[in-house]
């Protein structure tokens, strides 16, 4: 279930980069900077990358370990269709509360600063007022479209490369950190259209769910769900998982913009960048556990979705990057299925391109989730 891995990050293009750096022989070597190899292979990557236009990101090994990136009047999605009906009596300490471990003065011990309760008896979501009824933020934001009740619909042309989040990073202006995983806080527009505009397109055409599942603004998202339920729970919806690259096209638009909000990563828009904790993972193994759940309180860092308004794709789509990481399938032919986007509220990517294919389909994590997708109307 869960891997021995600080998942900061362990992105597709670090892999890419050491492949290439074999031949480069430049890369992966301490002190020595990255500026001209990186030239050197975006001159390569724009070759190559319209050759193999079929696909937004670099294939990342099937292979277990390798790739990239390694979070109402009652309690909120009491009966969420897609995780089977929970218990409505909220569970902000389950039964086996009185754990040692969780007692004032035991070592590790934190008395958790939120109330929480289980959904379906196996997901983790922290207790709030019901979220804002679908049909009000249908009308308000005006973006549904032909789509079902609560989702948007995103359709246009998606820019392919392969390697897209490396050439977006010549464009970068001011630096958060230039050491990976990068994060870059400001592009120059003007520098990526240039960059970008002979590259090839795809057409995409989803309804794509507004906010993070359970899909209601004002509501937190349930966390510590594998790929396999999150399939499962959208499936139960009428609904699938998204494709890596419907996600994407979601994130950044036509113009293939870094950032859901842009080409700027403000700290008073989307919730990222915030401190790494370490996390204690046999504490999580035990996921339905009193101290699993006080771990998760100790480690959450995120807010209900939707209170972030600058957080919003030009397609309309809330908390894209940041907040919690989300299930998605792969959408390159053969790869291993489970790929994470978006990031999560700590120090990482967090841009619409970077994916974490590290884990498999049975993976949870504490800062894990999802949303779902569908076909439009015929």
């Amino acid at each position: 279930m869960f891997l021995g891995l600080d998942t900061r990050e362990f992105g597709t293009t670090v892999n890419v980069k050491g492949i290439m750096g074999q031949f480069l022989g430049s890369l992966g070597r301490k002190g020595k900077t990255w500026r001209k190899p990186r030239a050197v292979l975006v001159a390569l990557a724009t070759t190559l990358g319209i050759a193999l236009c079929a696909r937004s990101n670099m294939a990342a090994p099937a292979t277990a370990g390798v790739g990239p990136d390694g979070p109402a009047r009652d309690s909120v999605a009491r009966d969420l269709p897609g995780l089977g009906n929970a218990d409505p009596t909220p569970q902000a300490r389950p039964a086996g509360a009185d754990d040692p471990a969780l007692l004032p003065g035991a070592p590790g011990s934190m008395q958790p600063l939120r109330e929480w309760h289980l959904v379906m008896g196996k997901h983790w979501q922290i207790n709030g007022p019901r979220g804002e009824d679908p049909a009000l933020t249908d009308a308000r934001e005006g973006t549904r479209g032909a789509c079902p009740a609560g989702m948007v619909s995103v359709s246009g042309k998606m820019k392919v490369h392969a390697l897209m989040d490396e050439m977006q990073l010549q464009a970068c202006t001011k630096w958060i950190d230039h050491k990976w995983p990068e994060r870059c806080a400001d592009y120059d527009r003007d520098k990526w259209l240039a960059m970008s505009k002979d590259l090839p397109t795809q057409n995409i055409n989803v309804c794509m769910d507004r906010f993070e599942y359970p899909n209601r603004k004002g509501e937190y998202p349930i966390i510590m769900v594998s790929w396999y339920e999150a399939r499962d729970a959208c499936k139960t919806e009428g609904k699938r998982l998204c494709s890596e690259d419907e996600w994407t096209y979601a994130c950044e638009g036509e113009e293939a913009t870094p950032y859901p909000n842009g080409y700027s990563r403000e700290a008073s828009e989307c919730i990222n960048d915030r401190p790494w904790k370490k996390f204690d993972d046999v504490a999580l193994m035990g996921r339905t556990t009193p101290r699993a759940m006080a771990e998760l309180d100790r480690l959450w860092q995120g807010v209900p979705s939707g209170t972030r308004a600058a957080c919003k794709s030009k397609a309309g789509v809330y908390d894209l990057t940041g907040n919690i990481d989300e299930w998605t399938k792969s959408s390159i032919a053969g790869e291993r299925p489970s790929v994470l986007k978006g990031g999560y509220w700590g120090p990482v990517r967090t841009r619409c391109r970077p994916a974490t294919k590290a884990h498999d389909e049975s993976h949870m994590f504490y800062q894990q989730g999802f949303r779902c997708c569908a076909d439009p109307p015929k």
